[in-house]
């Protein structure tokens, strides 16, 4: 079953890594010329570091030929405790955690940055809302070492993992990747499938562990109304939870604990 009526549950221990809600807005070209003193201003007490970072963009095509296009200002605001950052371009204001616990103070913390974002830039129109889930399911901490995915997730995102003759160690690489209409505005993209997660950080220690990756990037495409951007958000939200609750399995709910 790809969607599920389960009541949403919350998990102890969590599988979600990080969480991105971006909205996409016709280009505004203030935003990267001048710094948003003002924006900072109004959330400073929920983000008070801020940091700017000049992006190069690919070359766009015109005529036939590339033609280089000028850097783009990524305006960074991240919260006191470093759980949360809000990315702000020309094109997108987006609001991120590594640190998710429920959509109630993640709706929580978006409300205030975008409500300030609209009243001071006065975009026209949302082009795109999205929002991403990234699912990190470990064996190790939950106590499911040698469990194979197949008791854990659903077949639909298994390929050839629910083979009799199917060995993990044999595995060189799998992923399953689908795009999904969900109604009659908003779509699924879903990349499911065993790997290792690479840290950025050269010095750092890589993860040996193989996790099962289950991310899904849920969005609204048209012209949304700004006043509409959180109900349309709430939209997206609820078909996450039917599409994550129908990917695992009972074994699963039951080793992550459920509250």
């Amino acid at each position: 079953m790809l969607f599920s009526n389960r009541p949403r549950t919350h998990y102890e221990a969590n599988p979600i890594h990080e969480v991105i809600c971006q909205l996409r807005f016709p280009t505004i070209l203030s935003i990267n010329q001048t710094e948003p003193a003002d924006f900072q201003e109004q959330i400073r007490d929920i983000f008070p570091q801020y940091a700017c970072k000049q992006e190069t963009l690919p070359p766009q095509i015109v005529n036939g030929k590339p033609v280089a296009q000028p850097p783009v200002n990524n305006y960074n605001f991240i919260s006191m405790d470093n759980r949360w950052k809000i990315n702000l371009t020309k094109d997108f204001i987006a609001v991120s955690t590594l640190s998710y616990s429920d959509w109630e103070e993640f709706a929580h913390m978006l409300d205030k940055p975008l409500a300030s974002f609209i009243q001071l830039y006065k975009p026209a129109y949302f082009q795109r809302v999205g929002l991403r889930y990234m699912n990190l399911v470990s064996r190790a901490k939950l106590n499911l070492e040698g469990t194979p995915w197949a008791e854990l997730i659903a077949p639909a995102y298994l390929g050839v993992l629910t083979e009799e003759d199917f060995s993990e160690s044999n595995l060189l690489h799998y992923g399953y990747d689908v795009q999904l209409k969900l109604d009659s505005s908003s779509i699924a993209k879903i990349h499911a499938g065993p790997g290792k997660i690479q840290v950025k950080n050269s010095t750092a220690p890589q993860d040996p562990e193989v996790k099962f990756i289950f991310d899904m990037d849920l969005s609204m495409s048209g012209n949304t109304p700004c006043g509409l951007a959180a109900a349309s958000l709430e939209m997206l939200h609820g078909h996450a939870n039917r599409i994550f609750e129908g990917a695992i399995t009972d074994t699963l709910r039951e080793a992550m604990g459920q509250q």
